[in-house]
């Protein structure tokens, strides 16, 4: 009962997010969990988190972002994070961060965010050592941590989850001719959230 087109990515961005939110145990009602970046992971991820009964805050470098992430994905709250005040406001608020941005970024920010015990899940692949601040990780017992997809039992455990509570991803579908062009937008961020390529379609034009 899934369309194909929105249930493909969950098969890489859903199992990405549902898979740490499980293991970490962030996916209990009442937790506050912070969304860093609102790209091909980070909508899912809200979507995810929300379907779970956890307080949502999405952190974007993009405030024009934040109708999205409030309206469309139901997120609770919304932080630019480049913005001071809004990340002083929001110290030591969060149980856990699943931080999905690839880009190198400071991490003492998000440290900062979660409360005593708190925990930051990295899922960017980011190519360049990051700076690790260690003093804020101890004096608040906190720790960050990676995660990377999940196995089979998982994988249909996510999407099981994902029919009965009508997950899908946000998608632009486009003919296998585009996939160049697609793949420029892609670099440029150009993308809301994530491309589908329709093959079946395209060999039928063939």
């Amino acid at each position: 009962n899934m369309p194909l087109d929105a249930t493909a990515p969950l098969l890489c961005a859903g199992i990405s997010v549902y898979s740490p939110l499980k293991y970490f145990e962030l996916d209990k009602p009442g937790l506050h969990v912070g969304v860093v970046g609102l790209g091909g992971l980070g909508h899912m991820a809200v979507k995810f988190a929300k379907a779970f009964g956890v307080k949502v805050t999405v952190i974007s470098t993009s405030p024009n972002k934040k109708d999205e992430a409030l309206e469309c994905f139901g997120a609770d709250a919304f932080l630019v994070s480049h913005d001071p005040e809004q990340l002083q406001a929001a110290v030591g608020t969060m149980d856990g961060i699943i931080d999905t941005v690839s880009a190198a970024h400071p991490l003492l920010p998000m440290i900062n965010l979660l409360k005593f015990h708190g925990k930051l899940i990295m899922l960017g692949g980011i190519d360049k050592p990051l700076e690790l601040p260690v003093f804020p990780l101890i004096m608040g017992r906190k720790m960050i941590a990676g995660s990377c997809l999940g196995g089979m039992k998982e994988m249909q455990e996510m999407i099981n989850f994902a029919a009965e509570h009508d997950l899908k991803a946000e998608v632009e579908v486009v003919p296998m001719d585009y996939v160049n062009t697609a793949i420029e937008r892609l670099l440029k961020g150009d993308v809301k959230y994530r491309f589908v390529i329709d093959i079946g379609n395209t060999l039928k034009a063939a």
